[in-house]
């Protein structure tokens, strides 16, 4: 069995983003060579997520305006975990949205769904955190 372990490093300018990875992880399953396998992807952060769904600029509104409904992050003083910090919201819209994605790997490609893009998600951005690109096969 073969395996590439490569991180991919984000810093956003703001404290939420939707960034699609598609590309970089596929240029990543390009470079393993691997034709028939796994391929991880996963959030190495506390504050951020990985997850599967379309490029939609109306379903990534969707996302931010469900997110804040349900962990709103204002006011800061709801959050016990705030001490020092204020990202309590940040926390637990990355239980929500998730931590990592595995797709399969067919003839060398990823074998994602009709309109399937894989995303990073940022819910306390403006410094440095990664993600995991682990993929095995043959």
């Amino acid at each position: 069995m073969k395996s590439l372990t490569k991180h991919l490093w984000f810093t956003t300018k703001t404290r939420r983003a939707f960034i699609n990875i598609t590309r970089d992880v596929e240029e990543l399953v390009h470079k393993s060579g691997i034709q028939e396998g796994l391929c991880l992807v996963n959030a190495m952060h506390i504050t951020a997520s990985v997850f599967i769904n379309d490029d939609e600029s109306g379903l990534h509104d969707d996302f931010e305006k469900w997110l804040e409904g349900l962990a709103p992050q204002e006011p800061i003083s709801r959050y016990k975990h705030n001490v020092g910090e204020d990202n309590g919201d940040a926390h637990l819209k990355r239980t929500i949205m998730g931590r990592e994605v595995v797709v399969a790997i067919t003839d060398g490609k990823l074998d994602c769904g009709p309109w399937e893009q894989i995303f990073y998600g940022e819910f306390d951005g403006k410094r440095k955190k990664r993600v995991l690109v682990k993929i095995l096969g043959e």
